[in-house]
């Protein structure tokens, strides 16, 4: 790189959010953006080191993240894009919402701070927008070959994407009533504003791929219409059956799935009418949220938007530590205490919480009990163990409880049940190296077949599965 030893003279700037007093008052995005010529400084840390783990064990999509770094340090913006572009279909989410373990791969991360991949990758995109540089790019000749994509997230999308350009004809089932899946109804407008998936939606319409919104595959229309109908089908339904807190008093009104909360606030937020004796609202409520990952933030997050009075959010494991411990050394994911943005905006956190009971008066939840644990530092069959720690009982005061403890497998419903493809020991669709399932010409991509995961893997998946079609239709030709 021209500024070579730029590491070494430049320090990391991060993206500026807007103050938490402002922005508690809406959903729009955070993130105030960085320039155009801070955006050029901040490539100039990059090392163009001899292996980039960055790209190579960070990056769940295998962004070719050195290459468009020397290309966006040269001022050469729209080369950078055509990198970015290679790897990944829809940068300017994953720029947004990806927790970036790239930069945690990131060899300057050895004894300092990471290269600011994701701002970079996100700026990139929205020069290609800003320029006109993203358009539709729609297939030169037309194949005849048709394809089913049961799914509208991130996998289903890219897959789409990428077979709509090769000249397939691809229709995406979604039994929702919008296309976005996670990324329409998972993540809160202040994380995505919806108009970023807009835009590539209008893409994917103009390049000729179909959408069939309200149609819930397997049952609104037959599997053996889908097999009859389709010359291949990619199953991408995500993980959505989320993990289910069985203690006394959960039948107790006031007390909901993250998903559900989450998707209610993003339908109100798009104009949709929630029926007041269905709405789930935080304001003026004591909230706690059993679960300490990124949903339970966003949960907290919402929460905080909606006028909820105190937020806790307990987690059953132990607080992290601050800095990577020696067992988690890099280029691992660091296992280490983050504050997010939610987090910043007020929210009490509890570590080593186990939750026993929801008490309820007239039908609603009120108080929940729990109580404090020991973790062994000896895991036993490869899983830490855990004892209560007597007299830690607790008693919280909960008006609004949301239950974010994570998902467990994709849905196994009539879809899958009647294709009889095979599930693997998690309950997960099992596929081979080219992303196809136990039947032959069904192929599966994303959540529904890793578990949930990241919108990059997911994004990886869905092209890894385009790209297994097009050889399994090269072989039957």
């Amino acid at each position: 790189m021209d500024r070579l030893p730029g590491f070494m003279q430049i320090k990391r700037q991060d993206a500026p959010k807007r103050p938490v007093p402002e922005r508690i008052k809406d959903y729009k995005e955070l993130e105030i953006p960085l320039s155009p010529e801070q955006i050029l400084e901040q490539s100039a840390r990059c090392m163009d080191c001899g292996i980039p783990f960055c790209h190579a064990l960070g990056c769940p999509v295998e962004n070719r993240i050195p290459d468009w770094n020397h290309a966006l340090n040269k001022g050469h913006w729209r080369t950078a894009l055509t990198l970015l572009h290679s790897t990944n279909n829809f940068p300017e989410i994953t720029g947004r919402i990806c927790p970036a373990p790239c930069e945690a791969a990131c060899t300057l991360s050895l004894d300092s701070v990471g290269v600011n991949i994701r701002q970079l990758e996100l700026q990139i995109a929205e020069r290609g927008w800003d320029e006109g540089w993203i358009h539709a790019e729609p297939a030169a000749f037309k194949t005849g070959k048709r394809i089913a994509v049961i799914g509208s997230g991130p996998a289903g999308l890219a897959a789409a994407q990428q077979l709509a350009r090769l000249g397939h004809d691809v229709v995406i089932f979604e039994k929702a009533n919008r296309i976005g899946g996670l990324l329409r109804y998972g993540i809160p407008d202040f994380k995505l504003e919806k108009w970023v998936l807009e835009r590539r939606l209008d893409q994917l319409q103009q390049e000729g791929v179909r959408f069939e919104c309200e149609v819930d595959a397997g049952i609104d229309i037959s599997v053996r219409y889908l097999l009859r109908t389709s010359d291949a089908m990619i199953i991408a339904t995500g993980a959505c059956v989320q993990r289910f807190l069985q203690i006394p008093g959960r039948q107790l009104g006031g007390i909901h799935f993250a998903m559900e909360y989450l998707e209610q606030q993003n339908r109100k937020n798009a104009g949709e009418t929630i029926a007041p004796e269905m709405e789930i609202s935080a304001r003026d409520k004591d909230v706690v949220v059993i679960g300490g990952g990124d949903t339970g933030a966003d949960c907290v997050g919402t929460a905080r938007r909606q006028g909820a009075n105190e937020i806790t959010q307990i987690e059953l494991l132990p607080q992290p530590p601050r800095e990577r411990m020696p067992l988690n050394p890099w280029p691992t994911v660091p296992q280490i205490l983050r504050t997010s943005s939610a987090h910043e905006e007020g929210c009490f956190r509890l570590w080593r919480i186990l939750t026993k009971e929801f008490i309820g008066d007239e039908g609603k939840v009120t108080h929940l009990t729990g109580c404090q644990l020991d973790w062994s530092d000896t895991p036993e069959n490869g899983n830490m163990q855990f004892t209560e720690i007597p007299g830690s009982e607790f008693k919280l005061k909960a008006d609004l409880v949301l239950l974010a403890l994570g998902f467990i497998h994709t849905e196994q419903g009539r879809l899958v049940t009647d294709l009889g493809v095979q599930f693997d020991k998690r309950g997960n669709i099992l596929v081979d190296q080219s992303n196809m399932t136990s039947l032959a010409g069904v192929f599966a991509a994303g959540d529904c077949v890793q578990g949930a995961s990241l919108v990059a893997r997911a994004i990886y998946q869905g092209r890894r599965a385009a790209q297994g079609i097009e050889q399994y239709f090269k072989k039957r030709s």
